[in-house]
């Protein structure tokens, strides 16, 4: 048996000329591709609003991957919208936050990815900066231009944390957005930071293994090993039945 992972999921309304605004479900096939390669079984998991089926769909995954996306509603964190803020969906907002609050009860592993890491804080009582360009001394490119694949910073990792054990002190890494961490939720720690300062993971404290990353991953997992070795460091904490 290998563990069953959900991967969360999105909503894209069709821009085709025959289905007009049609929605469908969806998440990028990185992630899938990335689970299957560390050895795991992929799961989507499309939003609903049920709180009933959001717990079920937690009981039923060994495991749970927070996939990029849109920005995360500062409603949520007692801040009203900047200027810089991007697209929003409230709908997958609240997905989301029940879907972890129901995972980490269940103490499933979870590994939450660039805005799922951002969710991840959030529900768990931190805040974010709308913009990067609201953090004093952010200088860095976070947004690069370059292919989705390659590595354009540098991360420095924090000892005695799950990436340190795994990557040692520093690593190079994607980048792609333009909010982050700001007040890091009580019970977690940073876990790395970029060159200017900008948090680039959190993990939860104690031995439930729960570490959210600002990078893609799964973007460059197959071409480079150490970052499939990030999934498969997640896949290695499942427990499921024999």
């Amino acid at each position: 048996m290998k563990p069953f992972i959900g991967i969360s999921g999105n909503i894209i309304s069709d821009q085709g000329k025959r289905f007009p605004s049609y929605k469908r479900a969806y998440a990028s096939n990185d992630y899938v591709e990335a689970v299957t390669l560390a050895g795991g079984v992929p799961v989507i998991m499309p939003i609903v609003e049920d709180k009933d089926l959001i717990k079920q769909q937690a009981e039923r995954i060994d495991g749970l991957i927070l996939s990029g996306g849109q920005d995360v509603d500062p409603l949520l964190y007692g801040e009203e919208p900047s200027q810089k803020l991007g697209s929003i969906s409230p709908k997958r907002d609240v997905y989301e936050q029940h879907l972890i609050q129901f995972a980490i009860q269940k103490k499933k592993p979870i590994l939450a990815i660039c805005r799922g890491m951002q969710i991840l804080n959030v529900t768990c009582g931190g805040t974010l900066y709308q913009d990067i360009s609201l953090i004093d001394g952010a200088s860095i490119e976070h947004n690069q231009r370059a292919s989705s694949n390659i590595p354009t910073h540098s991360v420095s990792i924090k000892e005695g944390t799950h990436l340190y054990r795994l990557y040692g002190e520093q690593i190079s890494t994607n980048s792609f957005h333009h909010q982050a961490v700001k007040k890091v939720a009580l019970g977690f720690r940073v876990a790395a930071l970029s060159k200017d300062g900008v948090i680039e993971a959190i993990e939860k404290e104690g031995d439930h293994f729960v570490v959210g990353v600002q990078w893609h991953p799964e973007m460059m997992a197959k071409e480079h090993e150490y970052m499939l070795n990030l999934f498969k460091l997640f896949i290695e904490q499942q427990k499921f039945p024999v």
